[in-house]
């Protein structure tokens, strides 16, 4: 009898160990939001939930990270506050909006301050740049795990120019931040902020003539409906950062910070490497589909932005400018 009663004991004990386990495990489960303003057909997402769901496997379950795209939970800008508000948890953004709580980020905005994606990536990798996110993350509390290249921004139109003369008077959608007014401002154009969710019918409706953006986001977007020239214009070599807010990133473990950084570093590389081929075969495929695809005077533009829009007058130190240019 007190061997059955002990058997009793001991299995209702068990079970209760077993349920407290299970619920203190559900418990556990971290649920995070991670957003963008991007397609679901654009590496900037298909890679972003690939490292949701493999920081889920590393982390044994623990994180659930479920990935919002195409501006799903807001606007670039408000995505971006919500990092603070806690509203979200997780993005993927370029760092241009990050620039306006630590400003010196924006510099890699300033136009042809990159020669081309690999200067970018090796950019990314300096020492100068880990200085930024280090000062980035003293005044936010955010903190920036990789660096994705996005591509070299290029000008539609619906007519078509060859030089920095030729932009003067066009009204050209730019995001709302200052380093991407500079090459518009700098040739005369009307530089026009429009949400990043509204270009296309912006563009449609004639609100405005031009555009700024990859090939490969010229693309995803579809602008190539809606615009007829593609100019090469080259004027900033872009980038997006992964970046992961204070309130969960102040209670990650050491090695749970060392996971999130190293997929999120592993997830740029490899969205970074379908950006560049992509981008390397779309020139072609535009011009078969009709449009005029141009190639300008790039150094005219180069010019025009150190001469009418100089480092100095956007905020930006000729050493951070001298340490970029000279990444090799």
């Amino acid at each position: 009898m007190k061997r059955t009663l002990l058997k009793s004991v001991l299995a209702t004990t068990a079970a209760a160990a077993l349920t407290l386990a299970f619920a203190g495990s559900a418990f556990a489960q971290t649920k995070l939001k991670w957003a963008h303003v991007y397609e679901t057909s654009e590496p900037y997402h298909t890679e972003s939930v690939w490292a949701a769901e493999e920081i889920k496997k590393r982390t044994n379950g623990k994180f659930e990270i479920q990935v919002f795209p195409a501006s799903s939970l807001g606007k670039e800008t408000d995505i971006n506050q919500g990092m603070q508000l806690g509203t979200v948890d997780m993005i993927i953004s370029g760092p241009s909006f990050a620039a306006r709580s630590y400003p010196r980020l924006g510099i890699a905005y300033y136009p042809f301050i990159f020669r081309d994606g690999d200067h970018l990536l090796a950019y990314s990798k300096s020492d100068v740049f880990k200085e930024m996110v280090e000062g980035f993350r003293a005044k936010t509390g955010i903190q920036i795990l990789a660096y994705t290249y996005y591509g070299a921004r290029h000008t539609t139109s619906q007519t078509e120019f060859k030089d920095c003369a030729g932009m003067k008077g066009l009204k050209i959608r730019v995001p709302d931040v200052p380093t991407y007014t500079a090459t518009p401002r700098a040739c005369g154009a009307n530089p026009t902020p429009i949400a990043f969710a509204e270009v296309y019918l912006a563009l449609q409706n004639k609100t405005v003539d031009a555009q700024e953006n990859p090939l490969t986001t010229i693309e995803a977007k579809k602008f190539y409906e809606v615009q007829k020239h593609i100019m090469l214009t080259g004027h900033i070599v872009d980038g997006l950062v992964t970046q992961v807010a204070p309130h969960v990133w102040n209670k990650l473990s050491d090695a749970e910070k060392k996971i999130f950084t190293d997929v999120a570093l592993e997830a740029a590389a490899r969205a970074s490497a379908k950006i560049k081929a992509r981008e390397a075969e779309l020139a072609a495929e535009f011009k078969k589909r009709g449009l005029g695809v141009h190639e300008v005077d790039r150094e005219s533009f180069r010019q025009a932005v150190l001469k009418n829009v100089p480092l100095a007058s956007l905020g930006f130190d000729k050493k951070d400018y001298d340490r970029i240019v000279g990444v090799k």
